[in-house]
């Protein structure tokens, strides 16, 4: 499969573009910008996370991802004895991974593509990352490798003792894991942070509840993030409760509106539904791939953060919104200093 539209093309401003987490910056998660887009980006209005309540009514739903980030990240040394890190993407079973390798470069990385196939690296306290063959076999998709892991622990204690987060490009330093989980955390699995969740608080989630809006979880264990220009996603692990898909449904039938927060969300939804528009329980690797054209079945908004120029989820975002829409909506929120990236302003896309 391969990209088959041109993506939306901007200048972002450097300043806009890794903003530092809003605990560095002296600000309450839910007191981030929200750009509100409706009517295929002719109605765009401009307010606090916190006013999100305000565009819901009782009934409506929000999918949001219970899962937790880990610290996955893990320090390696190359046979060059340059520093680099293994980035756990996505579990296959319990001895198997997906995993990026990354050069360090100046407290940067870089991919690593120089590996082969029966080469092992050592990791902290007797652990082992052996790469067993590329995932991929050609250019358009991200440079990971199925691996086997020998650890001396369960790799979540594991992970917990001896990883780091992912450090996200453009930061100088690294954080403390709680500042890549959201309010929803609570299944460890996800190699980055669902990030489009975290601007919500307790308060948030009362008035949310208090005015009748359902929040029904899914799980989608995200993998590393470190997509390239056009890149298309890979596998990752999703669970829909039997409950929770039969919510859901309920709620469609109703005449209610299902928005999804993160495009995660989206990708876990629609995925467990069946050619009948009804969402199913789910629990295995989902390999959807939503580009414009493709005609979503339960989802009909979308609670996300704002994405690279040529980034892949802006094809998804382009099988929900327009190009009109979503091009009106990034004008504006370049013109008004909106900030991007996983610790940035957030962006709901509306279409009634």
């Amino acid at each position: 499969m391969t990209m088959t539209t041109s993506p939306i093309h901007f200048e972002l401003p450097q300043q806009l573009s890794c903003p530092l987490p809003t605990e560095e910056r002296g600000v309450a998660r839910d007191e981030v910008r929200l750009l509100v887009s409706n009517h295929n980006g002719e109605d765009i209005q401009h307010r606090k996370f916190k006013a999100l309540t305000d565009y819901l009514t009782k009934g409506d739903v929000l999918v949001v991802n219970n899962s937790a980030t880990v610290a996955a990240a893990l320090p390696i040394i190359l046979e060059s004895g340059q520093a680099a890190r293994l980035h756990l993407s996505t579990q296959l079973d319990d001895l198997h991974w997906l995993a990026e390798i990354r050069a360090v470069h100046s407290n940067q990385s870089e991919r690593w593509r120089n590996g082969t196939a029966g080469q092992a690296f050592n990791l902290p306290e007797g652990g082992l990352a052996t790469l067993i063959t590329p995932f991929y076999q050609n250019a358009q998709q991200l440079h990971l490798w199925k691996i086997s892991l020998k650890l001396p622990l369960p790799w979540q204690e594991y992970l917990h003792q001896y990883g780091s987060p992912i450090k996200y490009q453009n930061l100088d330093q690294g954080y403390p894991l709680n500042y890549y989980q959201t309010f929803f955390s609570s299944v460890p699995g996800s190699a980055e942070m669902p990030s489009a969740a975290r601007g919500f608080t307790p308060g948030i989630i009362e008035g949310l509840l208090q005015k009748g809006v359902q929040i029904i979880p899914i799980t989608l264990h995200t993998g590393v993030s470190s997509l390239e220009t056009g890149e298309m996603p890979y596998p990752e692990s999703v669970i829909v409760s039997p409950l929770n898909a039969a919510r859901i449904n309920l709620a469609k039938a109703k005449g209610k509106h299902i928005i999804a927060v993160g495009t995660t969300a989206v990708r876990a939804i629609e995925t467990a539904t069946n050619a009948q528009g009804l969402v199913t329980a789910f629990n295995s690797q989902s390999e959807l791939y939503i580009q414009p054209g493709y005609q979503m079945k339960i989802i009909d908004g979308l609670l996300t953060g704002f994405h690279e120029p040529e980034a892949s989820h802006l094809y998804m975002l382009q099988a929900l919104a327009s190009k009109k829409h979503l091009r009106k909506a990034y004008e504006a929120a370049i013109q008004q200093g909106y900030y991007w990236h996983e610790f940035g302003d957030l962006h709901l896309i509306l279409n009634h």
